[in-house]
Order: C-alpha cells, then sequence, then structure tokens
C-alpha cells in the first residue's frame, strides 16, 4: 500500500468545501505543566465531532457510479460510523455501519441522525470488523475501511497539511492512535514537509497493539476483552500492514496511557482549555500531561474526537478529580468513642479539606468491638493538600484504611 504527498493534497481539494478547517490554539496552562511550548489541534470540533469524517469523504468521493449504487457498508466503535454515515448521506449513497455492542449509545444514535443504518453486533471493535467485512461479501456492499485505505489515509493527512500552515517551526506532533490511519497520514504530509518534525503516537495501556509493534514486542493475542474508555483507539489485534509501510517508517516515538491518566487529561481540558474531548481524543493530552514523550519547543497535541457519552461524563469527572487529588475517598478507623467524630471533623475543617459525604461503620468484618471505621468524601486541592490530612489524622491516632 502506498500513500504519497500529492494524494494528501489531492485529498485537500476534495474536502476543501465539506469539512471545516479546525483552529488551532496556543495553551499556556499545557504549556506551563508540560515544561514546553503546547498546541492544540481541535478537530474534535470538526463535523461528526472527529476527524474520521475526512478520511470518510475522500473515499466515498471516489467510488464510481456503480459502487455507489450498490452501498457502503462500515465497521466502528464510533467516530468512522458517523464518519462514513454523513459522507454517504452527502454523496445520496446507503450506507450500514456496524458497531460493538459496547459503543457508546450517543455514538450510535448519531450515526443514525446521520442517515445509516446501525448494526450493534460484537464487544469490541475487532468483533465488528468481522461483521461488516461479511455483509460486505453477502450483500456486495463496498467495505469502507476505518484506516487500511489509501484514500482514507490521505483524507487524514489532510490535518498534516493544515498543522504545517497553522503552526510556523512546528517540532513536534502527539496523535492518538487506533488502528493508525490518522497518525499514518498526518505523518506522511509532514515528513515531506519537513523530515525534522517528530510524531508521537499514543495509545491506552489496555490496547497496545501497535506500542508492541513498535518496541519489537509480540501483541498479546488473547485478550478477549478491552475495557478503556479510549474506545475509539482500542484495536485488539494490531495492522501489520499500517506498522509495515506507514508508522515503522515514519513515526519516532509510542507510549500508553493508563485511564486514569486520560480521565485527568479529559478534566483538565474541560477546566482549563474549556473543550470536551472522548477518552481517545484526550489520550495524546494524558501523555504530554504526564510527562511520557520526549517534546521539543512547539508541540502539538490532537484532540482528534470530542464524542463523549454523557452517561461518562461524570465517573470520567470523578475518576480525574482523585487523580489530580481534588476529590479522595478517606476511610479511617478510630475508637468509637463520644466526639471522636466530632474531632474528626475539626481537623478537616483546619486542613480546609470540603466533606462531601460521610459514612459511619461500626459492624463491618474486621473492626474490634470499641473501633468505628468513618468512611469520607473530601474535596481537596492537590495531591500534597491530601497527604497534610493523612498527616494530621495519624496524629491523632486515626489508621487510615
Amino acid at each position: 500500500m502506498k500513500v504519497s504527498f500529492e494524494n494528501i493534497r489531492e485529498a485537500r481539494s476534495r474536502l476543501e468545501k465539506m469539512i471545516q478547517l479546525t483552529h488551532v490554539d496556543h495553551s499556556v496552562s499545557a504549556s506551563r505543566l508540560a515544561g514546553a511550548e503546547i498546541f492544540f489541534k481541535f478537530e474534535n470540533s470538526q463535523k461528526t465531532g472527529s476527524f474520521k469524517i475526512r478520511g470518510a469523504y475522500n473515499k466515498i468521493s471516489t467510488l464510481s457510479e456503480d459502487e455507489k449504487k450498490r452501498g457502503v457498508v462500515a465497521s466502528s466503535a464510533g467516530n468512522h460510523a458517523q464518519g462514513v454515515a454523513l459522507s454517504a448521506t452527502l454523496a445520496g449513497v446507503k450506507a450500514t455501519i456496524v458497531m460493538p455492542q459496547t459503543a457508546p449509545l450517543a455514538k450510535v444514535m448519531a450515526t443514525q441522525a446521520y442517515g445509516a443504518e446501525v448494526i450493534l453486533h460484537g464487544d469490541i471493535y475487532d468483533e465488528a470488523f468481522e461483521k461488516a467485512q461479511e455483509l460486505s461479501k453477502k450483500q456486495n456492499l463496498v467495505f469502507i475501511p476505518p484506516y487500511e485505505d489509501p484514500h482514507v489515509i490521505a483524507g487524514q493527512g489532510t490535518i498534516g497539511l493544515e498543522l504545517f500552515e497553522q503552526i510556523p517551526g512546528l517540532d513536534t506532533v502527539v496523535i492518538p492512535v487506533g488502528g493508525g490511519g490518522l497518525i499514518s497520514g498526518i505523518a506522511i504530509a509532514l515528513k515531506t514537509l519537513n523530515p525534522k518534525i517528530r510524531i508521537i503516537g499514543v495509545q491506552s495501556e489496555q490496547a497496545p497493539g501497535m506500542v508492541d509493534l513498535f518496541k519489537g514486542v509480540q501483541p498479546n493475542q488473547k485478550l478477549l476483552k478491552i475495557a478503556t474508555i479510549a474506545d475509539g483507539i482500542a484495536i485488539k489485534k494490531p495492522s501489520k500492514l499500517m506498522f509495515d509501510n506507514f508508522i515503522s517508517k515514519y513515526v519516532d516515538e509510542m507510549v500508553t496511557v493508563s485511564d486514569d491518566e486520560i480521565s485527568e487529561a479529559i478534566v483538565f481540558l474541560l477546566e482549563r482549555v474549556k473543550t470536551v474531548a472522548e477518552g481517545s481524543g484526550a489520550a495524546g493530552c494524558a501523555a504530554v500531561l504526564n510527562r511520557k514523550v520526549q517534546l521539543g519547543k512547539k508541540n502539538c497535541i490532537l484532540l482528534c474526537g470530542g464524542n463523549i457519552d454523557l452517561n461518562m461524563i461524570a465517573k470520567v469527572i470523578e475518576r480525574g478529580q482523585i487523580k489530580r487529588g481534588r476529590l479522595v475517598p478517606l476511610s479511617v478507623i478510630v475508637e468509637d468513642v463520644p466526639g471522636k467524630l466530632n474531632q474528626l471533623t475539626q481537623i478537616l475543617a483546619e486542613q480546609k479539606a470540603n466533606i462531601l459525604q460521610v459514612h459511619h461503620d461500626r459492624v463491618s468484618a474486621g473492626l474490634y468491638l470499641k473501633e468505628t471505621k468513618i468512611e469520607f468524601e473530601l474535596e481537596t486541592s492537590s495531591p500534597e493538600h491530601v497527604q497534610r490530612i493523612r498527616e494530621a489524622l495519624i496524629k491523632i491516632g486515626a489508621k487510615i484504611v
């Protein structure tokens, strides 16, 4: 498989009137935390809420009239689904999308709203992919790959052309990686324009297949289910085709991030950058905030998607706040005597901790007859603040559970 710089330029001409030129902004907050100059590319504000429409529309616009009449089919955890659905509707083509049963409801409903028929199948993307391939053969539908296709890769690569123009002197780009189409297209564009620009890929540590290939490690083929908030990049089996043809040639570094780190990044983006990113969209930010990548002077983090499930936001915020030391569940065991709870709350007040919830437990297994366990949920300001609270409680004889 080959994708040239000229293919990407041609894709840009096709997409020019169909997509938005997403903006780039310098972040003072992220720059201070990362110790380097940080820009964000807001592809989470693109049509359908992610970059996927670029590759999908570029692919569908190159189909023959006969292929368009047959209709198209695609598999996706959400964002490719929406990109294909809207692109097909704009081109007057019938689209069928196979999505995992675990796909966020918001993405399923959005895909249907863009005009596609949605079939839910399997627990992970790979199973949805196999079902879509089956439908393609049985119903003679044109399969629109999420990444293993030159037109799809070229479409995603148009982001690279924009970045080069929007950030003069760009040194490094940090990009979330699932199947590899996004990072491959951007890397081809940027490395052609300036071979010195570093390309860094980020995956969820629960789906690190491409990182394993990059490090020369055999990917774990026994994964039955992937549970991560970065569902858009949760690929069980990495594409050797994408790795051999593009990632091994153009990508300089690859790292993984945890769900806690991604949650923390989502909260940071909400609070400080005033933007909504889904788990996969915030993966690059998580890597930078946790100092996992080697940065240059001018660095861009690609926020590749913003289609987060509203039911997930509360959990993500809570998890992110805990990771940042802004929210802490704290259990202590103390002597069960009158006034002890008052003493504890007095200390918490002195330490400027806000009590959100409190639960008094005298009967749990493991407690002595004259002991009680008190569980607090506290609003705090930092990990250092949490540590000061712990030390103050230990001083009065409380045992931290």
